[in-house]
């Protein structure tokens, strides 16, 4: 998912950072609540750092860490004591720190006198603040020096800054007296024995920013944050499972899930998937629609949200420098930065290879999903823009593959989603050069025109569809013969500027099997590498067998595991009937799950799970992750065989849930502008509340294939 190249990184966060995060807002700090400019720390709105320093200490020491726990992904509780005079170890005096994110943060600050004694003692809380872009503070560059002034009335600081003609600040407010000496704001207090002191602190971005800072709720009342966390828990499914882990794991995948949404800023009705935290809460085409695409059975407007507000930044124009061209969909999306530091020097850079099939395969979900025809047929311009795209500049030389290389020296040096600058490479190691042709990319593409088959099927235009699925046939045939390896027993990751076949062996064409573009024939071979111990580190599937020249356990892409990755390996496998696999996939990543309280990060290390006996984190993984959150959705799903055809009438589900997983009870599920009840017990579902039309199948959805040629005899018949 990276929105930069490996080598400019971001480096570790730190041991027990803790991060919140709420729509564009994250805020990232060390385990006592405490923000350090040195680190990439900060509260960040907008993808600018408007708190770089914040610090709260006792009598000038800062606080011991005893614990802090993330009790919604946008609220976490730090608690910390304070140092002693007297050199005895233990303090009387503890501080709780209940800091919630919105659009800036509201801190209570509780101080605690656990001694039979009346103690007076001095907070400080330092306070600084850079407006740092998130490129300077993600990959340690010098920030740009702004001019800053500060204002103190008592119970407000405002500081404010300026960089040529830009201007940013940040207000700081108490509902505590306070003096203020430096970057410090003062509390001389008296903290009764068994007694306690507290203040609220409320830091917002200043009047210049386009949105409402957040506002601390009257008692009682609940605070927007948590409202709409309230609003999308009462439009989810409502799930309960006999694995009690799985089912934790799951619910954190709803509240990261729904953490994570934001809006369009010009059409806040529209929702979209943020890629993740901490670096990339905004919009990105590859990252929003894989993890939209996730999440269709828990709330299909997502996905519609997502191909709307990426329809509406689709290309228009040829411009190398963000490497724009007509139906390319976007890589990403940075709200408030300076030009110069984002990727591509603008604010929208089109570097991806695959968003653009995406766009169109996502469509092709979301018309199955029982949308208004009138809003699928919105978005079909767009879709066949996308398709324009793929022939028109995709595929550059004509041999019928979509390739990439960048068209800028600041752009990305590889364009799929494994978009590390060393993350295509030879069995030997040799990186590939470009233009490069990924094999997941041509499934990408086979599956576009599947998908806008189906939607010319269902509006009746045989022709249209028969013709699409031949040109999909057609990619097949071809991609099977240029990427297969007879005697590797697998597909080549890519083929190279000069056509020879990249021939490492990864991940990338577990993505092939769960489109159906891998022969029947080839699909076991397929399998059994995917599954082999060079492949499988008891966790997941590598991104890199362990006998390739690249292999690095601890590398972003060469040898990782990343659980989406997983999940549409897993999804793929079940396609093809392979159960067994798909089950052990399932299993280790929920494993993996249990000793990150129950969220998967963006990835883990691919050490196997005989060195190590739990998951061995990536120091700069991110956590909450869009596509990671909705990894553990599609896991369950894809065991449950579960689909829609809402235009046909159709409901199908054949579930094959390992036992270990015990009965599945789901409520509130939407289909079809309804909510329906699923019940699993003993892998026998019933389906209860289907809305009129609408049939329960046991089985799987009739692929298109088979349905034009059905149409196709009916017509010569």
């Amino acid at each position: 998912m990276a929105g930069w190249n490996a080598d400019t990184a971001a480096g570790p966060l730190g041991a027990g950072t803790v991060t919140l995060v709420e729509g564009t807002s994250f805020c990232i700090s060390l385990p006592n609540g405490d923000i350090h400019p040195e680190h990439p720390h900060g509260l960040f709105f907008q993808d600018t750092r408007i708190l770089s320093r914040w610090n709260l200490a006792i009598n000038g020491q800062a606080l011991e860490p005893l614990a802090a726990q993330t009790k919604e992904p946008y609220r976490a509780v730090f608690a910390g004591r304070a140092a002693r005079s007297d050199g005895y170890a233990d303090s009387p005096l503890i501080v709780e720190r209940m800091r919630e994110l919105g659009i800036g943060i509201v801190e209570h600050i509780t101080v605690h006198n656990h001694s039979t004694k009346p103690l007076e003692c001095m907070i400080s809380v330092t306070v600084g603040s850079d407006f740092a872009d998130v490129f300077e503070v993600k990959e340690a560059r010098p920030p740009r020096k702004w001019e800053e002034s500060r204002q103190y009335d008592g119970k407000t600081l405002s500081i404010s800054g300026r960089w040529h003609e830009v201007r940013k600040s940040v207000v700081v407010t108490s509902d505590t007296l306070w003096n203020a000496k430096g970057e410090d704001l003062i509390f001389r207090i008296a903290v009764p024995p068994r007694g306690q002191w507290n203040t609220v602190l409320k830091v917002a971005p200043g009047s210049e920013a386009p949105t409402a800072p957040i506002v601390r709720p009257a008692e009682g009342e609940l605070s927007s944050s948590d409202r709409r966390r309230q609003e999308w828990v009462a439009k989810i499914p409502k799930l309960h499972m006999g694995n009690r882990s799985i089912e934790r794991t799951l619910r954190r995948s709803y509240d990261d899930l729904g953490a994570l949404r934001i809006e369009d800023p010009n059409h806040p009705e529209r929702i979209v998937v943020a890629a993740g935290a901490p670096w990339f809460m905004t919009l990105f085409g590859r990252d929003s629609l894989w993890a939209s695409e996730m999440a269709m059975p828990v709330d299909p407007s997502l996905a519609l949200g997502t191909l709307q507000t990426l329809a509406d930044r689709q290309g228009a124009m040829v411009d190398p420098v963000s490497e724009e061209e007509p139906g390319k969909i976007l890589h990403e999306v940075r709200l408030d930065v300076s030009s110069s530091l984002a990727l591509g020097g603008k604010s929208i850079y089109y570097g991806s290879i695959d968003a653009t099939p995406l766009f169109v395969v996502i469509l092709g979900s979301v018309s199955r999903w029982g949308f208004a025809r009138d809003t699928i047929a919105a978005l079909l311009p767009h879709a066949d823009r996308a398709l324009d795209w793929i022939r028109d500049y995709g595929d550059k030389d004509g041999d019928g593959f979509v390739e990439y290389q960048r068209l800028n020296d600041q752009g990305l040096i590889n364009q799929g989603w494994k978009d590390s600058w060393d993350g295509i490479n030879f069995a030997d190691g040799t990186l590939a050069e470009p233009p490069i042709a990924l094999c997941e990319v041509q499934a990408y593409v086979y599956d576009a025109y599947m998908a806008r088959a189906w939607i010319a099927y269902d509006m009746g235009d045989t022709p249209l569809a028969a013709e699409l699925a031949e040109r999909a046939a057609e990619l097949k045939a071809r991609f099977n013969e240029e990427f297969w390896m007879p005697d590797r027993g697998y597909y080549a990751i890519a083929l190279d500027g000069k056509k020879r076949q990249v021939d490492a062996c990864a991940s990338n064409m577990g993505h092939c099997l769960w489109v159906g573009l891998v022969d029947e024939d080839k699909a076991p071979l397929v399998a059994e590498r995917l599954m082999s111990p060079e492949m499988f580190s008891g966790w997941g599937v590598r991104t890199l067998a362990t006998d390739m020249g690249a292999y690095n356990p601890a590398s972003y892409h060469n040898g990782s595991v990343w659980p989406h990755d997983n999940a549409v390996i897993a999804a793929g496998l079940m396609r093809y009937g392979f159960i067994e696999e798909a089950q052990r996939i399932s299993t280790a990543l929920f494993d993996a799950a249990e000793y990150s309280e129950g969220r998967l990060p963006e990835l883990f290390c691919g050490f196997s799970r005989e060195q190590y006996g739990e998951p061995v984190p990536y120091p700069t993984a991110c956590s909450p992750q869009a596509w990671a959150a909705t990894s553990p959705i599609q896991l369950v799903t894809s065991l449950m065989r579960y689909d829609a055809h809402v235009s046909r009438g159709g409901f199908w589900m054949d579930p094959h849930l390992p036992a270990s997983y015990g009965d599945l009870h789901i409520s509130n599920a939407p289909m079809a502008g309804g909510r329906v009840t699923i019940e699993i017990a003993n892998s026998a579902p019933t389906v209860r509340g289907l809305p009129e039309g609408m049939v329960f199948h046991r089985g799987h959805r009739p692929w298109l294939t088979e349905l034009v040629a059905e149409a196709k005899l009916r017509k010569e018949g």
